[in-house]
């Protein structure tokens, strides 16, 4: 469990999702949380983002902030 991070922080999304290569898609976001151990929760909320190309992990806040 990661400590002081909840599910929907924005912390807790890019510290799962350490180690992926940009320009990464959405399906590789999730491969790579899944890879590093991240809950449901976690999941859920990359699910719920926007099917697009990453470029960063500066897109990655942007569509983050589109689901919450």
């Amino acid at each position: 469990m990661t400590r002081g991070m909840g599910g929907h922080s924005p912390s807790n999304i890019s510290h799962h999702l350490k180690g992926i290569d940009f320009p990464a898609q959405k399906n590789d976001l999730l491969k790579q949380a899944e890879q590093n151990g991240a809950d449901e929760e976690v999941l859920d909320t990359l699910k719920r983002m926007p099917d697009e190309r990453y470029e960063n992990m500066a897109d990655v806040m942007k569509g983050y902030g589109s689901v919450h």
